[in-house]
């Protein structure tokens, strides 16, 4: 069986090719948002929905989604959650973001969440 040349500065399989970084978390704030419909197998319909608007230019209160591959990364290291996903959430919290002056005017803003998944119960001791 023959070798197969590799011509000089062509590029070779890093040897952290497992070590890929995932994007876990997804901001929409101000009018700009990361995610759009067409990622809807990661984001799930609240968060593509969620983008959809903030990229409409409808008012939206700033926000992320945390994807269905942070969920599948959970549920295959043994329930717990992948070091990417807590640095991209705190990262995403930092991010200073203006809130829409229409949410200025309610008052003090406020926070909502929900879930079209599977939602663990706390196990008993």
């Amino acid at each position: 069986m023959a070798h197969a040349r590799v011509r000089k500065g062509a590029r070779t399989a890093s040897p952290s090719i497992g070590a890929r970084r995932h994007k876990y978390v997804y901001a929409f704030a101000d009018g700009k948002a990361e995610g759009s419909s067409a990622l809807r197998h990661l984001l799930g319909g609240k968060g593509c929905e969620l983008a959809e608007m903030t990229n409409l230019g409808v008012t939206v209160p700033p926000g992320f989604t945390i994807t269905t591959e942070a969920w599948a990364a959970y549920s295959a290291g043994g329930r717990k959650h992948p070091a990417e996903l807590w640095e991209q959430g705190l990262a995403s919290l930092a991010r200073p973001r203006a809130a829409p002056s229409r949410l200025r005017a309610l008052g003090r803003p406020r926070l909502h969440a929900g879930h079209d998944g599977y939602c663990p119960q706390p196990r008993s001791q």
